[in-house]
Order: C-alpha cells, then structure tokens, then sequence
C-alpha cells in the first residue's frame, strides 16, 4: 500500500501507473479510500490528461468495471547524453518509452558553435518526433564529472577537460527549464526506474572510465561533495596501474571496458565476438579481468549489501556472463548466500540519457 501521507490525487496515479491497469474499486481497496474518493480523484486526473478509461473487466458478480490506465503520452522529456566522442539525445514519456532517440558521433569542445550544435540537434529530435513543445517537462544533461547539488554546474570534469561550466551555457537557445546529473547517476535512475520493487542497489558503470551510483529508498546519495559512487577510484591493487586520475591502482585502470576493447581494435562487439567464438588470446583477457571485476563486486556487496547493477558500456554484453559472474564473488565473499543480488543492467543502451530525462518525470509523477 502507497503511503498514506502522500496526497489521493498521488497515490492512485502511482498506483495506476505501478498496476498499468486497474479498476476504481481495486484503488479504493487498496489505498484504502472510499469509492466516491476514488471516482472523484480519478476523474479529476482524467480531465488533466493524466488517466484514461480502458478496457472493460470481467465481472465479479455485478456490474461490469472498467479499468483505468495512464495516458502516458500526456507530458514527454529530454535526456541528452554528452560524451568525449558522441552525444546521444532521447525523448521519454511517462511511462520512460523512448519516443524519439539520436546518436550522433561528435567530439567535445568547450565552445559555443559545440553547445549550439548539440541544441540544434535535440530541438531537431523534438521536430521529428511531432510531440508539442508545450507538452514538454523540460531537457536533463547527463555528463560525466563532478557537479553541484543544483546540477547547475560542473565544478569539474577530466573526461571533457571542462570544469566551472554552467548548466546554462549547454543549454543556451533551448526553450526548456534544464538540469545536469553525473552519467553514472543518471544511468542509475534508469535502472530503479525500470527495477520498480527495489528501493536500494549500487549502480557499477563498466564504460571507457568507471564510475557508479549509490540509491537508498529510491534516491540518489551523492555524498557531502557530490562525490558519492566513485567507485572506479577504489584503490584495487596498491602501486598498480596508473590511472586517470593521477594515482595508482585504481579499479579504473583493471575494470573499464578499454582494458578489454584495447585487445579488438578499440570494438567491444568484437572483443565479446571472440570471446564467444574461444579465441585463444581474448580468454585470458577476459579471465583476468573477470577476477579484478570480482573484487571490486564484492567490495561493494560487503559495503552496501543490497542489489549490484553491472551496467555502463559493458552492461550491453554481460547478461551471458552474469552466473560466472556470481560464481566467481561467491568464491570470494566473505558472506556465502545467494548471489542473485548480481544483476546486469536492464537499459543496454541509453540509460544516461533516459536517466537524465527522468530527472523531470520522476518529479512530476510525484507531485501530483
């Protein structure tokens, strides 16, 4: 049962859009209202938009109910994705279906013909899509950094070589309200969003950098310095491998996915491919990073003892490998139980940008 302490008008659409389908008599039961308070509160979501009648349901002895489901397609938003070498741009609805997505290979500059580029190309998206701007809740920005709590800010990103860079000056000539989420967060809002039974889980983003998310009771922890879920900056092996970030050892420079691509030509579909096919050369590739990736999943089980999501560039290949994956932290774990709580990722593909988009739905939903 959704809590009491939120208002009617919210519960029954949260519960409707949690069921999908559902009659009023099955709302007032189980939120507990009467069914007058039902019917009034839907109506008054139907006539903003919000619920729809659906399909007759079978009688249970009288008279026939008719179900209520979400016009989804009432209000939409943006998630653009800006990354070293591309930018990926998606336009959601509030169910998170991807309406309208592009991907287009773009190297990062600091400049205004950059930021005018990447406008022209998400109000291009709009367009194409045919949606009303007006129906639009406004454009998240997912990049990779440290930003402040505001997300109006980028205090400081090595990937993009950018830092005090304002969220207004990305989205400058684009006619939406704008916010910036670290890519890692982002892509973790995704995954809860569509894991809608979990409230807590780590998010591991496996990509050309590594990075993650942490989510307690359905909500980001970002840490007193916005820094939480760093967790390609572990320390993996003391005075190992130099990373990015100007020490050593840390499980970006064992776990990203460059340290398997590298071995294919900078492909990761064609690492997996060899992999798949027993190629010689690629399994002790993959054998060793298994075992550093191990470590690092069992860190943070013993940290967090929740669900760990394995997601990030990699998360697109790991679904066959997932039940070695467990095996592997079960021979290591401290804790021996069930190793379910290993999962990989459910976006394979664009869960930054969804992600940033939901940083405008998941608000709306909840003020209803």
């Amino acid at each position: 049962m959704l809590p009491k302490n939120q208002t009617n008008r919210n519960r029954i659409y949260q519960l409707v859009h949690e069921r999908g389908s559902i009659s009023k008599p099955e709302i007032a039961a189980l939120l507990g209202i009467s069914l007058p308070t039902a019917i009034q509160n839907v109506k008054s979501l139907q006539q903003e938009g919000l619920l729809k009648e659906g399909e007759i349901l079978e009688s249970t002895g009288g008279r026939k109910a008719i179900a209520v489901t979400c016009e989804k397609n009432a209000k939409f938003a943006i998630g653009t994705d800006i990354t070293r070498n591309h930018i990926s741009i998606v336009l959601i609805n509030l169910a998170a279906d991807i309406i309208e997505s592009a991907r287009v290979e773009m190297v990062y500059d600091n400049t205004p013909a950059y930021y005018q580029e990447a406008v022209r190309l998400i109000n291009q998206a709009v367009t194409v899509s045919g949606i009303d701007p007006d129906d639009i809740l406004g454009a998240g920005f997912s990049v990779p950094g440290v930003l402040t709590r505001d997300g109006q800010m980028i205090i400081y990103s090595h990937v993009l070589g950018a830092s005090a860079l304002q969220c207004s000056t990305i989205s400058r000539g684009l006619n939406y309200p704008s916010v910036l989420c670290n890519d890692a967060n982002a892509a973790g809002i995704a995954e809860m969003w569509k894991h809608k039974y979990r409230t807590d889980a780590v998010y591991l983003s496996l990509s050309d950098t590594v990075g993650g998310a942490i989510l307690l009771h359905n909500e980001l922890y970002l840490g007193e310095n916005q820094r939480g879920g760093e967790f390609g900056h572990f320390t993996l092996v003391r005075d190992g491998l130099p990373c990015y970030c100007g020490r050593q050892g840390c499980v970006d420079a064992y776990c990203s996915a460059l340290t398997l691509s590298r071995h294919a030509n900078g492909d990761l579909n064609l690492f997996f491919e060899r992999l798949n096919n027993g190629d010689k050369n690629i399994k002790p590739v993959w054998e060793q990073y298994l075992s550093y990736l191990t470590t690092t999943v069992n860190n943070l089980a013993v940290s967090f003892d929740c669900t760990v999501i394995l997601g990030g560039y990699l998360g697109e290949f790991l679904e066959p490998y997932i039940e070695d994956i467990r095996r592997s932290v079960a021979q290591v774990t401290t804790f021996l139980g069930n190793e379910d709580y290993i999962t990989a990722c459910a976006y394979k593909k664009e869960a930054a940008a969804v992600g940033a988009a939901l940083l405008y739905i998941r608000p709306f939903i909840n003020q209803l």
